[in-house]
C-alpha cells in the first residue's frame, strides 16, 4: 500500500523560503514520476511541479523559476524547495505518485505578513 508523508509547511512572510518533503512507504519514487500540487480555499487543485523517473522536471508558470522539486532516492522523499513565496502560494500543498490514486494528508503552506 502506497502511503505518502508530506512535512515541512508552515507559516512564512512574503519572499521567505520553505522546504517541504514527501515520504513515501510502499513504492520506489525513484522508479516513478512524481507531483507536487496545491489547494487553495474554493480553488481546484492544481500540479506545480513533477519529477519524471528519468529526472525530468516540469513547473506551472505560476512557479516556474522559484519552486525546485528534488528528490533523495536513499531517502525515497521528494521535496519541493519554494523561494521567493507570495500570498497567492497560500495552499494545502500534496505530493502524488502520477501513476498512483492515494494522496497524502497534505501540508498546509501560508505566505502572509
Amino acid at each position: 500500500q502506497v502511503q505518502l508523508v508530506e512535512t515541512g509547511g508552515g507559516l512564512v512572510q512574503p519572499g521567505g523560503s520553505l522546504r517541504l518533503s514527501c515520504a513515501a512507504s510502499g513504492i520506489i519514487l525513484a522508479l516513478n514520476a512524481v507531483g507536487w500540487y496545491r489547494q487553495a480555499p474554493g480553488k481546484q487543485r492544481e500540479r506545480v511541479a513533477m519529477i519524471t523517473s528519468g529526472d525530468n522536471t516540469n513547473y506551472a508558470d505560476s512557479v516556474r523559476g522559484r519552486f525546485t522539486i528534488s528528490r533523495d532516492n536513499v531517502k525515497n522523499t521528494v521535496y519541493l524547495q519554494m523561494y521567493s513565496l507570495k500570498p497567492e502560494d497560500t495552499a494545502v500543498y500534496y505530493c502524488k505518485v502520477i501513476s498512483r490514486p492515494s494522496w497524502g494528508q497534505g501540508t498546509q503552506v501560508t505566505v502572509s505578513s
